[in-house]
């Protein structure tokens, strides 16, 4: 079973990083993602893009795993309504998705939040299990 949470853990931290990246290489998509209430959408972009980054090379170090996995859980949580937002549109900037694609990426958001949780915290001091790893 450690074999396969190493495994989800990389996987988890390339896609982080990657999109994290993407929201410099291709901030128009993001911009175009968030309502029209939130303040301060370029920094908004920027700070979301450099934790999401950050949080996916955080979670391939130990000492900075647990901070990372509670870090991506925070995130993941306050891009929702930005995604609520999407779906509610019924268009993603830069892609030609159906709706129905777009209210289904939704529950994903509890899929990564579950994943991050089982990489990063299981089994952790402190997380659900409160046994101490040494990974």
């Amino acid at each position: 079973m450690e074999t396969l949470r190493i495994a989800f853990r990389w996987v988890l931290a390339l896609f982080f990083v990657a999109a994290g990246l993407n929201h410099f290489r291709a901030p128009e998509v993001y911009l175009g993602m968030m309502p029209p209430w939130l303040p301060w959408p370029e920094a908004m972009n920027a700070i979301s893009g450099a934790a999401e980054a950050l949080g996916g090379i955080g979670l391939l170090v130990p000492a900075t795993r647990r901070l990372a996995g509670w870090g991506l859980i925070a995130l993941l949580i306050a891009v929702f309504p930005a995604n609520v937002h999407v779906a509610l549109q019924g268009k993603m900037p830069g892609f030609d998705f159906p709706a129905a694609v777009l209210w289904a990426r939704l529950p994903f958001q509890a899929v990564f939040i579950a994943a991050v949780w089982w990489t990063a915290l299981a089994g952790r001091r402190g997380g659900a299990a409160g046994e101490q790893r040494t990974d």
